[in-house]
């Protein structure tokens, strides 16, 4: 069997009971103390907590539904959350990412409310880019993880200051001003991402699931998941031989794990293959609260640099 080459360890995925307990628990992170002014808004999960507590500001206090290191796919929201959500004065969510914030915000009728599926677009390979496998299985949902594609996140961080604005139009200014610096600070990672990966245009990124279509859409990869969107879907044996035929007609040197999926299965075709593994955090989730969006897609960008075959080093 080929010697397994490792470059970093893989993350111990979660146990459902690990989820429950922390769906069970506490509302999520606020971005700064509560006071009597602050605008309530409510985030459904991370990357737009980010988002709503960059563009908030001081102005704001930021409730995230998702508890940290928590799958969002699967959450399901309490009483308590639901009518946080109705009393919210903003309220920042993506529709088809999660059922029961959809029905909480159909059910509640928030004043203010962004749904950043505006901005998502139709998903990576609907317009003719290279996002997803050729061979994407027929029925599979729509790819959700557009904040992979910093553009599309600082459209998402306008859409914000515009719906603060209306719900405070005292700090309309400062609002504009904060999404106009963060868009500053997406576009630099985006201008990273293009410089590091063009040697890359064209490489196969091989995840454990297709969390990464929007990112290989923009800068020119073409992603193979060993299972498509859904991570809870185990691959079938045609699925299997082909991913090993992917990675050996491609000479693909790395396969990407993940923070909150198992590995079992990804695991199995590292040992037959004897390629090595790194991981890919699709931030979903803030898997590690000293690091921000900013600080993942950077420790991601690495990691692909790091594991794709490239033509030239940058």
């Amino acid at each position: 069997m080929p010697t397994l080459r490792t470059r970093r360890p893989l993350a111990t995925p979660l146990t459902a009971l690990i989820t429950t307990a922390l769906a069970a628990g506490a509302l999520g992170a606020c971005a700064s103390p509560p006071s009597d002014d602050a605008v309530e808004v409510v985030a459904s999960f991370y990357p737009l907590q980010f988002v709503a507590e960059r563009v908030g500001g001081e102005h704001t206090t930021v409730h995230n539904l998702t508890p940290p290191a928590a799958d969002p796919h699967g959450l399901e929201l309490s009483p308590a959350r639901v009518r946080l959500l109705g009393s919210a004065d903003v309220v920042v969510y993506l529709s088809g990412m999660q059922a029961a914030t959809d029905e909480a915000v159909a059910a509640q009728r928030p004043d203010h409310v962004v749904d950043t599926a505006e901005v998502a677009g139709p998903g990576p390979g609907e317009a003719g880019g290279q996002g997803t496998a050729a061979d994407t299985r027929p029925g599979d949902a729509v790819d959700p993880h557009f904040w992979q594609d910093p553009a599309l996140l600082a459209a998402a961080a306008r859409r914000v200051a515009d719906e603060l604005a209306a719900a405070d139009p005292g700090n309309a200014a400062d609002y504009a001003a904060n999404a106009a610096a963060l868009a500053d600070e997406l576009a630099a990672i985006d201008e990273e991402y293009r410089t590091s990966l063009a040697p890359c245009a064209g490489a196969t990124l091989v995840t454990s699931h297709e969390a990464f279509g929007y990112l290989a859409e923009r800068y020119d990869l073409n992603q193979v998941g060993i299972v498509g969107l859904d991570p809870e879907v185990e691959p079938s044996p045609a699925r299997l031989r082909h991913v090993r035929s992917v990675v050996r007609d491609a000479g693909v040197e790395t396969i990407y794990f993940e923070v909150i999926t198992s590995p079992k299965v990804a695991q199995a075709l590292v040992d037959d293959l004897g390629v090595a593994t790194d991981r890919l955090d699709p931030l979903e989730g803030q898997s590690d609260a000293g690091s921000d969006y900013l600080d993942v897609m950077r420790a991601n960008l690495a990691a692909l640099r790091s594991g794709l075959v490239c033509d030239e080093a940058p």
